[in-house]
């Protein structure tokens, strides 16, 4: 059984991979924002560990790049047990799941990422694992298959998803802390720039890392990006600490503007107001005019276009909104939507 081909299911480079562990604090008082899932955590954390007891299982969902990894990690750190680290597209068979449970100790944590996208089998697997620690194996075939009653240490399932709607109701129903991931605000995001700076061995003024938070879509994960990106601008053209000019003129460069907004995001809004006058405009017709994925621009886009009011959903389809035209620089009238 590949069990490093199930451990290693993420598309990041080893490089890549170590750069963002680097970032990653290793406890909950070092993890910033999100106080209320963190303030939950920690009840249900130090009583299991006054129980001495494996954690409930948990499932955190919310947009990606909120840190759902890191959390899980943190946790695994806070109860001082191993944890196991997949994703949903690597684990194809009930075979690779059995592998995984089978290398996990009384209290550790199994962590999978994309949790939505398990095959069905695998996920009907998982049912009695979860709520009684016991996995049934069938070997054999025909009159020669028989069931083996395989039983499981307590552990933790941490499951990560962006799609909890995705997730079906059995599946769903066994977790038993359910913890909303929400986006960063900006004076959480600041704080977050300026850690990873002192960790990048990178000096940093105050604005210039409240202009990289501004810009991060309230997220940790962009903001680390962006980070790297102005260190290098920097580097080259500033050669000292990273300020509010020099962070804007490397995220100009970037074309991400002050609100956030990349390329592609502006693109978007545009097809929707000078083709179709903002909206409504159904999914599929955005995507094939910007030529991106349906999926793209639902799970990466839309998330943060949304919650800055500057794109709303209808049942005819999605409208660009009055703020969204001001941005941009596009006249505006009710008529149109």
């Amino acid at each position: 059984m590949d069990t490093e081909r199930l451990l290693t299911g993420y598309s990041v480079s080893e490089s890549e991979e170590f750069s963002e562990l680097s970032l990653r604090p290793q406890r909950l008082g070092q993890y910033i924002g999100q106080s209320r899932v963190k303030d939950e955590l920690s009840i249900y954390i130090q009583a299991t560990k006054e129980r001495q007891e494996s954690l409930d299982h948990v499932l955190l969902y919310g947009p990606p790049g909120l840190g759902k990894t890191t959390l899980a990690m943190v946790i695994a750190n806070e109860l001082g047990v191993n944890i196991r680290t997949t994703s949903g597209p690597a684990i194809e068979r009930t075979g690779d799941l059995v592998a995984l449970l089978n290398d996990l100790n009384a209290g550790d944590v199994l962590f999978i990422d994309e949790i939505h996208r398990l095959p069905r089998q695998v996920e009907e697997m998982l049912y009695s694992a979860m709520e009684d620690f016991y996995i049934d194996i069938v070997t054999g075939q025909g009159q020669m298959a028989q069931a083996i009653h395989f039983p499981l240490p307590p552990f933790t399932l941490i499951g990560a998803t962006t799609k909890a709607g995705s997730l079906s109701a059995p599946l769903r129903d066994r977790f038993g802390i359910v913890l909303h991931m929400e986006y960063y605000d900006v004076d959480d995001l600041t704080e977050i720039v300026k850690r990873s700076a002192k960790i990048l061995n990178t000096s940093i003024a105050a604005d210039g890392a409240r202009e990289i938070g501004l810009r991060s879509r309230g997220t940790p994960r962009i903001a680390n990006r962006l980070l790297k990106r102005v260190r290098d601008y920097t580097q080259v053209y500033g050669r000292g600490e990273i300020t509010k000019d020099l962070a804007d003129k490397a995220l100009s460069l970037l074309r991400v503007d002050h609100k956030g907004l990349d390329h592609v995001d502006r693109q978007l809004l545009e097809a929707m107001i000078t083709l179709y006058q903002g909206g409504p405009v159904g999914l599929s017709t955005i995507a094939a005019n910007i030529s991106e994925e349906t999926e793209t621009i639902e799970d990466m886009y839309e998330p943060y276009l949304l919650q800055t009011g500057f794109l709303q959903r209808t049942p005819r389809g999605r409208i660009v909104t009055k703020q969204a035209y001001e941005h941009l620089g596009f006249p505006y009238s009710s008529k149109e939507n």
